[in-house]
């Protein structure tokens, strides 16, 4: 991460100023919510990665910087209506809007923050940047809803649980890819390459996450344990650990989920450790970041695509 910071600080800078104009608007409650989420302290991987993407195929325009921006008020909307749903209170160890401001403020906006990447894009004036954003925030709110299904349903197996992680998650990873591929106006195959890439990484980085919700340092995280099983979801390492664990401790691990019955955590825990089952979705993360790094193979060498050949290690295997 300190040589991913290293490369793109000052492009960083840019779209963080792109992202403080772009965010001010004349009702003061708008303003006061959006900074508050924005400088919330996030990784910024989304919008890295369509620097990273542009700069790999040699773009070096400004429309990078404003992509980039709106792939980051894109992932904020999401947070913003993802904490209201969840009942969160907490998010990168602070208070999360809603908590503090409400949810109808919280809701509200988020959809500005959407509104407002819908004018951005606008601005680019490529039709290809509008149809991969458009597909992008569709796929993710169709996510959203299968998540919100899933819940405390312990009869979710492992390939609907993938669904929902390629659309809540992966999606903007893999659009963030395509859209700096396409302003460096890469071949179709390589644009396609790209993208692939950041299914896989997005997909790496939330098995990762679901692997963090049960072994994490709570001080590194800002979440506390066993947030997910509060709400009742089924994740991975509960999945794998209902169809490799005892009758009984498969009983255990359902009524934890049907009932959001975090009560029974250390149970939970326990049961997750005795069947391999944060280890099993490690390596699966892992095989999803080696995949990404096949996709941009043959991309033509660059410290741009060599961050990215790292990024992809880092997110099957970080601590936080």
């Amino acid at each position: 991460m300190d040589k991913l910071k290293q490369l793109i600080a000052s492009d960083m800078e840019a779209v963080d100023a792109v992202i403080r104009t772009r965010l001010h608007s004349e009702v003061a409650l708008v303003n006061q919510v959006g900074e508050y989420i924005i400088n919330s302290g996030g990784k910024r991987l989304r919008p890295a990665l369509v620097l990273l993407s542009a700069q790999a195929f040699g773009y070096n325009g400004k429309y990078q910087h404003d992509l980039a921006a709106v792939v980051e008020f894109i992932h904020t909307a999401t947070l913003l209506h993802d904490d209201v749903v969840d009942e969160s209170e907490l998010r990168r160890g602070r208070e999360t809007a809603n908590a503090l401001f409400g949810n109808a403020a919280s809701v509200l906006v988020g959809d500005f923050l959407y509104s407002r990447a819908f004018q951005m894009m606008v601005d680019v004036g490529e039709m290809r940047v509008m149809q991969t954003l458009a597909d992008a925030t569709n796929v993710i709110a169709e996510g959203e809803v299968l998540q919100l299904l899933n819940c405390h349903d312990a009869d979710v197996d492992v390939a609907n649980y993938m669904r929902v992680i390629h659309c809540k998650t992966a999606k903007l990873f893999e659009a963030a890819m395509r859209l700096g591929a396409i302003l460096g106006k890469a071949s179709v195959a390589d644009e396609d390459a790209a993208s692939k890439y950041g299914m896989h990484l997005g997909t790496a980085f939330q098995l990762i996450d679901d692997v963090l919700d049960y072994s994490a340092d709570e001080a590194q995280t800002g979440k506390h344990l066993g947030d997910d099983l509060a709400e009742g979801k089924p994740t991975l390492p509960l999945i794998y650990a209902m169809q490799h664990g005892s009758k009984q401790q498969a009983d255990v691990v359902r009524h934890a989920i049907e009932q959001g019955d975090v009560s029974r955590f250390g149970d939970v825990l326990t049961i997750i450790r005795d069947t391999g089952a944060l280890d099993f979705t490690r390596q699966q993360a892992m095989q999803e970041a080696e995949a990404a790094r096949a996709c941009i193979a043959g991309f033509a060498d660059s410290k741009h695509k060599q961050c990215l050949l790292e990024l992809a290690h880092f997110a099957a295997t970080r601590q936080f």
